[in-house]
């Protein structure tokens, strides 16, 4: 059974000398009773789907079915051509991976969620810029996959992935977290430090609500896995550097879920709080639904 919380994670991990993709591996080869290989070979093809999704709305400028979203991966990718930009070729790149994987979900194309539909443009973003940028094999892509994945499931069982049951935080904030916790380990760092990674991420996320404008996975969903990607991979650096979360991971998460279970039913993915009942989201409803 896979640990149940960080702290055993990292304990296993330590006493194993391994890092948390190889306790990841292992773990899964037990669970599905599958190879070594076949459990990599089926990583493989989840990150080729990211591949894809996260490049396709750059070239090309992919509208939802509602109208609501689309085009903005192709204006910040030709807004990084430029070189014009205020934070970098980097970043900007990096969220125009997130925006594009986000309106290909929002088109009906085919994504990740990782861990949920409407959070599935950070991982991709996160994972495949940083691995850009620090000249990393597709083999060591995997490896954060599964780094992201262990992450994952510790949030899981002892919080909530659902924006409906603990609002945006366990939505784009777990997958935020999952990525800056893998983008640790491939930049060397231990698992101490990848926890404290998604620690920091979830903390600067704490409390944000789940308000889809018409009840749609559109706004403001597709900007916040932009937010996430960059969050991810600034507090990646953040921790590199030696700073450390002074609040633990599993303590984090544990608030993190009793936040969610203490937002109003509004804010929890109906559509009935937040932005999503401001006088032109409900205007944005009324022409999409033609009510």
């Amino acid at each position: 059974m896979f640990a149940a919380s960080g702290e055993e994670l990292v304990r296993i991990c330590n006493d194993n000398h391994i890092p948390i993709w190889e306790y990841a591996i292992r773990e899964e080869v037990i669970r599905s009773e599958a190879s070594r290989s076949d459990v990599i070979e089926n990583m493989r093809r989840t990150l080729h789907v990211m591949m894809d999704s996260s490049t396709y709305a750059q070239d090309q400028q992919v509208r939802s079915i509602s109208g609501l979203i689309g085009g903005d991966a192709y204006k910040i990718k030709m807004y990084a051509d430029k070189g014009i930009t205020l934070t970098g070729d980097f970043l900007n790149r990096a969220m125009a991976r997130a925006m594009s994987s986000s309106e290909v979900n929002a088109a009906m194309g085919r994504i990740v969620a990782c861990p949920t539909a409407g959070s599935c443009g950070i991982l991709p973003a996160v994972i495949l810029s940083a691995g850009e940028k620090l000249k990393k094999a597709k083999d060591e892509l995997l490896n954060a996959l599964f780094t992201a994945a262990g992450v994952g499931i510790i949030i899981a069982k002892n919080a909530t992935l659902a924006g409906a049951e603990g609002g945006c935080q366990a939505e784009c904030g777990s997958a935020a977290a999952m990525a800056s916790a893998a983008v640790v380990e491939m930049m060397g760092g231990t698992p101490e430090q990848a926890l404290n990674a998604a620690a920091i991420v979830i903390k600067n996320i704490l409390g944000l609500v789940c308000d889809p404008v018409a009840g749609l996975v559109e706004v403001p969903c597709a900007k916040r896995n932009v937010a996430g990607t960059v969050s991810a991979l600034t507090t990646a650096d953040l921790v590199m550097s030696g700073v450390s979360s002074k609040i633990p991971f599993d303590e984090v998460v544990g608030a993190m879920y009793k936040v969610g279970r203490q937002m109003p039913v509004e804010l929890r993915e109906t559509a009935q709080g937040g932005i999503a009942i401001t006088p032109t989201a409900l205007k944005f409803k009324k022409e999409i639904f033609k009510d």
